[in-house]
């Protein structure tokens, strides 16, 4: 394939073109289904909206909802309008929320009301109290200098916010030539998505993805699945993940699929859609489809239909694929493997290979994708079948970190590859299996989570003189956190104690599931904590207790 020199809002009008009466999408929860001329329509109207309430291109636009309608077309109207959309983890709390509006120098913010529990509105007004009192569209925020708007996906009026209505009604304020003006002066190669991962060294990173990182990449992802215009992928998979929005949605609109999108991910939910909608692709991580498959009344959904999709996420144990082909039916199902830096998907398995293939490995490097294993000390390229750290290089590595040169430096060398900081090793037929990482980042249902910054929250608490975290293994999620924690002298603290103070001001899935508590670290010579060991200990720990 040929590298398409094309931007987002231009892929929705050629498909729109090519498909007009083919359905975009399907909400069945809300019995909501448009067409793609219609998808074309709707997204041109809310670009105007994004246009008239004064946003610029290059603007930064947060998004921290779960997989609503107005996700989906805020994703492809900033891309016919040039606002940059900044993703928001659904599960963030405050102090999560405020670093990211404020590293990602964002001006506006469209959010849900709430997720499973968790109020945005008062999340937002601890970190922008000024706006109860603020004028729409007109916020000023002592911490947040270049914070202005704030948009709900509800009618519900809340002081300072624009309700979904109020801000669709700006796009009267543009006329169509103004947003020809703004489409045409778009280029392929300028960034339209800044993604939150972090790294060992703590706070998360924005990752800078172009037009041509996800387009193309959605669009290789769409190609090794077979998808066409008379496919149907059901989408239960976040959107704030590149996961959802680029081999989800960007992998269905590069090819007129129909995206059945699930809001929340709920097993029953997943298999009355699948059998409903007679969906042919289907998404998830591992213990998704593990869900999904230790359903109670799994077989009396008809799944006959699925014939491919995605695990993606955490490794996939032999047994789930086997059922996934054999009781799900989907015998073209892949195995994707990425990161968010190269937008993200770097391997995927193929339709046609052996099952053998598809659970050994990751697949093998995408079309118009470098792939090279070098020893993590010398650089030097290692021999088929000796593991090393995987690089890669092509059109699909991001732009970089933003505002952080030195981060990204440290990703991409002077040569453009893009150091991945995980283990693996090619085999003869050019298969690639990643057997671990340098780092010691642990992969927990498919969410990337990094000790280092579990480590300096719980620094902050009073009692605690030292922590570390390590990932033990778990048969649910495939890994789970605990976390070694010297008190500091006379300190007394239990571990339920702990976690409650974690409640509400990180992530629910960073909240380490183990907690020791000890004297001492195992260290080297030169006076380094010993991870490796922690984590050999814990895993002891943890089996004897079970």
């Amino acid at each position: 394939m040929a590298i398409l020199e094309k931007t987002v809002g231009q892929i929705v009008r050629e498909q729109a073109a090519l498909h007009p009466e083919t359905e975009a999408y399907v909400y069945p929860e809300h019995g909501i289904r448009k067409t793609y001329r219609e998808f074309d329509q709707e997204t041109d109207r809310l670009a105007k909206a994004f246009m008239g309430i004064g946003i610029e291109k290059g603007e930064h636009i947060a998004i921290w909802s779960d997989n609503k309608r107005e996700w989906l077309l805020s994703q492809y109207a900033t891309g016919k309008m040039g606002g940059v959309l900044v993703t928001v983890n659904t599960s963030y709390q405050a102090n999560e929320l405020e670093y990211l509006l404020k590293q990602s120098d964002a001006t506006t913010l469209v959010l849900g009301e709430e997720f499973k529990g968790s109020n945005y509105i008062e999340i937002l007004n601890t970190i922008c109290p000024e706006l109860k009192t603020a004028e729409k569209g007109n916020v000023t925020s002592s911490k947040l200098p270049y914070f202005k708007r704030v948009i709900v996906m509800s009618e519900n009026q809340h002081p300072g916010i624009y309700t979904w209505s109020e801000f669709e009604a700006f796009a009267d304020r543009v006329a169509d030539e103004e947003l020809e003006k703004r489409f045409n002066s778009m280029d392929p190669d300028e960034v339209i998505n800044i993604q939150y991962t972090s790294g060992t060294t703590g706070f998360p990173k924005g990752v800078m993805l172009t037009h041509l990182n996800v387009v193309n990449n959605g669009k290789l992802v769409g190609d090794t699945m077979n998808l066409t215009e008379n496919d149907r992928l059901c989408i239960p998979v976040p959107f704030f993940h590149c996961f959802g929005c680029v081999l989800g949605t960007m992998a269905a609109v590069t090819h007129s699929t129909t995206m059945v999108i699930a809001e929340q991910f709920e097993p029953k939910r997943v298999l009355q859609m699948v059998q409903d909608e007679k969906c042919t692709g289907l998404h998830g991580v591992p213990t998704m489809f593990i869900a999904e498959l230790n359903y109670p009344d799994f077989k009396s959904f008809d799944t006959s239909t699925l014939r491919t999709g995605i695990m993606a996420g955490s490794p996939c144990p032999i047994e789930v694929m086997k059922k996934v082909i054999s009781e799900m039916g989907a015998s073209e199902i892949t195995i994707a493997y990425g990161q968010t830096e190269s937008s993200p998907v770097i391997t995927q398995t193929r339709a046609d290979d052996a099952i053998e293939k598809r659970v050994a490995t990751v697949g093998k490097p995408h079309a118009e994708v470098e792939v090279k294993i070098v020893d993590p000390v010398t650089n030097t390229e290692v021999a088929i079948g000796m593991p090393g750290e995987l690089c890669t290089r092509g059109y699909h590595i991001m732009k970089g970190y933003y505002q952080n040169e030195e981060a990204t430096k440290q990703a991409i060398d002077e040569d453009g590859w893009l150091h991945t900081g995980d283990i693996a090793v090619e085999d003869e037929d050019g298969y690639i299996a990643v057997t671990g990482r340098i780092k010691d980042m642990v992969i927990r249902g498919g969410e990337n989570i990094y000790p280092r910054e579990i480590e300096e929250f719980l620094y902050q608490h009073p009692s605690v003189q030292d922590v570390q975290v390590v990932g033990v293994p778990d048969p649910k999620y495939g890994e789970e956190l605990m976390a070694w924690v010297i008190l500091k002298d006379g300190e007394k603290l239990q571990p339920e104690e702990l976690r409650n103070y974690c409640k509400g001001k990180i992530s629910h899935h960073k909240i380490p599931c183990y907690i020791e508590f000890t004297k001492e670290y195992p260290m080297t010579a030169s006076g380094k904590i010993q991870k490796f060991k922690l984590r050999e200990m814990a895993i002891e720990r943890t089996e004897k207790n079970e």
